[in-house]
């Protein structure tokens, strides 16, 4: 890691990539981190004062115009890309432009960049690249909390422990989920046709402090800030009842997985990683809304809405296998202390994030 001494991270406001540029700063403070960002999201304004504090350079850019990607003469050597649009909900009943051109056209102008500057990269994609209808095709068992993953499955790639990187990718996935997989495909040339070294890592869902969570991404987040600020919350689809289960990452759990792969980064670039928490680190909303009720010590009404969304999904969960076999790495933090810490993060910072929830 000590070679990078320059290192770029695109959406470098939001959630996932403040913390990584603060983590980065903190873990290798000799390097010049840049974190750029459009600010376009409500209430990535309020990580501005974190990054400062934290030694972060903060460039006010975005990475739909190439111009603001010219960043040649700073010679720039990692590029962690977090930058997204990332609702699944995006793109439904209305324009898809400001997706297409963040999450497409976004890689393509940091490719670029790379290719330019010789500099590796870290593409975070995401779980939702696998398409819908095979998902939930998938045979599950219900129980009075959540459902389940079967014991025998007859799609590829899909086992009790979730869903790995051989999971069939034919199909429709969400514009979002499109968005991404190209992308991917795109980064995979790159490597081939110009030498750039690049590692995917296809997430789920990502969470912990300062993000500021939405129905439609960081909902984990969500749930725990509507608990404290004694909201209403909703149980949509699946019969309102609750039972669909996603696995949560700790964001610092996925920055002790980049702290291995820029050590290794020889050794593990060219590939795609399925990084989540997996079974053990799987909750149902219902769950989720039991566990908040413990944390916080409010309940809250929770209506029933029956009818699906459009790219719902009754379960998903990650099967990290393949990464933690090669490298070792295994999340560490359970779902209680992970929403536990969210709870804390909103606590402690309730001036600056009240509005986002209120």
């Amino acid at each position: 890691m000590d070679h990078y001494r320059n290192i770029l991270v695109t959406g470098g406001a939001g959630f996932v990539g403040s913390n990584l540029a603060l983590w980065l700063k903190r873990q290798y403070s000799g390097a010049n981190v840049i974190a750029i960002d459009n600010l376009k999201r409500r209430g990535s304004e309020a990580n501005l004062p974190r990054l400062r504090a934290g030694g972060v350079e903060f460039l006010h850019g975005d990475v739909r115009n190439a111009e603001d990607l010219s960043l040649d003469d700073r010679h720039i050597d990692l590029i962690l890309e977090c930058s997204a649009e990332p609702s699944v909900l995006a793109g439904f009943g209305e324009s898809p432009g400001y997706l297409l051109n963040t999450n497409l056209i976004g890689t393509i102008h940091c490719m670029e960049l790379a290719r330019r500057t010789r500099a590796d990269v870290i593409f975070l994609s995401t779980s939702r690249v696998y398409p819908i209808a095979t998902l939930n095709a998938l045979r599950l068992r219900e129980d009075a909390t959540r459902f389940r993953l079967d014991t025998w499955q007859d799609v590829v790639g899909a086992s009790e422990s979730g869903i790995s990187e051989r999971f069939p990718l034919e199909g429709a996935r969400s514009m979002y989920g499109a968005t991404k997989l190209c992308s991917e495909l795109l980064i995979r040339e790159y490597c081939e046709m110009y030498g750039v070294r690049a590692i995917i890592n296809r997430c789920g869902v990502l969470t912990g402090p300062w993000q500021m969570g939405k129905v439609d991404q960081g909902v984990f987040t969500l749930w725990v800030a509507m608990h404290y600020f004694e909201r209403k919350l909703e149980y949509i689809g699946w019969g309102g009842q609750g039972k669909q289960v996603r696995d949560l990452l700790h964001v610092d759990d996925l920055a002790d997985l980049l702290a291995i792969q820029l050590e290794r980064f020889d050794e593990l670039h060219g590939q795609t990683y399925n990084v989540g928490g997996g079974v053990e680190s799987s909750l149902s909303l219902l769950e989720t809304t039991r566990l908040c009720q413990q944390i916080t010590g409010k309940t809250i009404p929770v209506v029933a809405v029956d009818a699906n969304r459009p790219a719902d999904l009754a379960l998903y969960i990650t099967d990290s296998s393949r990464i933690s076999e090669l490298t070792g790495w295994r999340p560490q933090r359970t779902p209680e202390q992970t929403l536990r810490s969210i709870y804390e993060w909103i606590v402690a910072e309730e001036p600056a994030v009240r509005h986002i929830w209120t």
